[in-house]
């Protein structure tokens, strides 16, 4: 036996109180949840295209053939719902929130499939193609439904202050703040902070009263394993700061629990697609792949943007006149509103959005300044009088930002991205808020749907800042979608 093992404390047994407790969080009453209805979606795809594909034969030998199919369909479907937990689509750390889960449903009914392509192969099953064809993409629709509606429950009980599993934030008295700060407000990723833990010398730093008004306990490192107990917690976050000596030895005491355990890297705004791990012998690296804004996935956003803006106009386009006659009918002026925007590159461009406002309204900007609620260069004003009565209306629900689609059909957005700003709110920008020109501004993007105008102006850069080192295809997907139902709720939009 080494020294080194020597040194390293014992895991503690597993406590059986511990093991029932955990039994009984949100996560586990969701998982029997999650596979209760996969089970439910994948039969019901089994059944509705074993009888489309069978009809009134579908219990009897099916001629010409040696299968029998409904002992097919069980297998096949045991075996669908078995991939779906292996590939860990039912895990804590997915469920709930972002896309992983949706991609992990994908990948697993693809494994699914895969297998039972290759077992018909390697055996010479003549397994019929059209049921095999049509099966995947319907059982596969149907979890990614049943997954999105298990999601809205969900929701709706972190919502109320439930489902939350509590978490302490491990690290430097200087960074924990803001890491409690972005837990507390994507409440859909279901983390709650309920204590910090920093190093003993820095317990009454300045940077942690704050937190102590809003009810998160501040406490020392050293007391870190009795806090985990007292508030029941499921998770631990460490943020930079910590020795690495004091990281291992957090790992050790997590040992044989059920605490999820959490690194926030030193790169801020990196999502987890461009991060590697490199393992070697004595030092394990992480690698970071650096944004790029040229190449195929470039041009397929492009392409995406064409087709998209080419299909919202020619769809849209009854509501756009009614649009358009209601505002010409209200006060006679002009229907669209022009100004100039700074895009990709610094270069100008000019948006084009249905006119909101009286039109002396650049007239009485100046007098209307000192009553901005907003803390940035960004004029914000939640009672702007100088709205018209179908602009209040627009803007509410987003409806004035339509003809933007032409601005992208021309190329001079993209339908997701950053938003365009004036030269003059630009220049105030911190030096880094400024790779946002990096990428075409957009229609829609993380901003608006974050909180839109209710953010702060930190907030609104970093955001920014998060989609342009991490845009794609499949983030802008979800961001328009995310949209739609922002823009139903009309919160922040002023």
């Amino acid at each position: 036996m080494t020294r080194a093992s020597l040194a390293a404390p014992v895991p503690a047994a597993v406590d059986p109180k511990q093991t029932t407790r955990a039994a009984l969080t949100w996560y586990a009453r969701y998982d029997l949840m999650l596979g209760a209805s996969d089970a439910v979606l994948i039969t019901l795809a089994v059944l509705a295209v074993s009888v489309w594909r069978f009809g009134e034969q579908l219990w009897l030998p099916v001629v010409g053939s040696e299968l029998d199919y409904p002992l097919v369909s069980f297998i096949i479907a045991l075996l669908w719902w078995v991939v779906l937990d292996a590939r860990g689509s039912r895990d804590r750390g997915v469920v709930g929130h972002g896309l992983d889960e949706y991609r992990r449903v994908m990948n697993a009914s693809l494994y699914t499939f895969s297998a039972v392509a290759i077992t018909s192969y390697l055996f010479h099953v003549d397994l019929s193609r059209a049921y095999f064809l049509v099966l995947l993409p319907v059982g596969t629709a149907l979890l990614l439904l049943g997954r999105w509606t298990c999601r809205q429950v969900l929701h709706r009980r972190r919502a109320i202050g439930g489902a939350f599993t509590p978490t302490i934030v491990v690290g430097a008295a200087s960074e924990v703040p803001g890491v409690v700060r972005d837990l507390t407000r994507n409440r859909n990723a279901g983390y709650k902070p309920v204590a910090v833990a920093v190093p003993t010398a820095e317990v009454d730093a300045e940077e942690l009263k704050n937190l102590e008004l809003a009810g998160v306990p501040t406490i020392a490192i050293s007391r870190l394993k009795s806090h985990l107990d007292e508030h029941r917690a499921g998770a631990v976050v460490v943020v930079p700061g910590l020795p690495r000596h004091k990281v291992r030895n957090l790992a050790w005491q997590l040992e044989n629990s059920s605490v999820e355990l959490m690194f926030l890297p030193s790169l801020v705004d990196v999502a987890g697609p461009r991060i590697t791990v490199t393992q070697m012998q004595d030092v394990c690296l992480t690698r970071v792949a650096l944004p790029r804004f040229t190449g195929w996935n470039y041009a397929l956003k492009r392409l995406f943007d064409l087709a998209f803006s080419s299909l919202a106009l020619l769809l849209l386009a009854p509501v756009l006149a009614v649009i358009a006659v209601l505002i010409k009918r209200e006060d006679g002026g002009p229907i669209l509103f022009r100004q100039t925007r700074v895009g990709l590159g610094g270069e100008e461009f000019v948006i084009h959005k249905f006119r909101s406002m009286h039109m002396d309204a650049e007239a009485r900007l100046a007098a209307l300044r000192d009553k901005s609620n907003a803390d940035s260069p960004l004029f914000k004003l939640n009672a702007d009088a100088r709205m018209t009565q179908i602009g209040r209306v627009l803007r509410k629900y987003s409806l004035d930002e339509l003809p933007q689609f032409w601005t992208v059909l021309k190329g001079q957005m993209s339908v997701v991205g950053p938003r365009p700003h004036l030269a003059s709110e630009l220049a105030q920008y911190p030096d880094e808020g400024l790779r946002r020109l990096l990428i075409k501004p957009g229609i829609t993007g993380l901003w608006q749907v974050s909180g839109r105008s209710d953010l702060s102006f930190a907030d609104a850069v970093r955001l920014d800042l998060r989609y342009v080192e991490n845009w794609s295809l499949t983030g802008d997907l979800t961001i328009i979608l995310r949209t739609i139902r922002t823009v139903l709720k009309s919160s922040g939009a002023y």
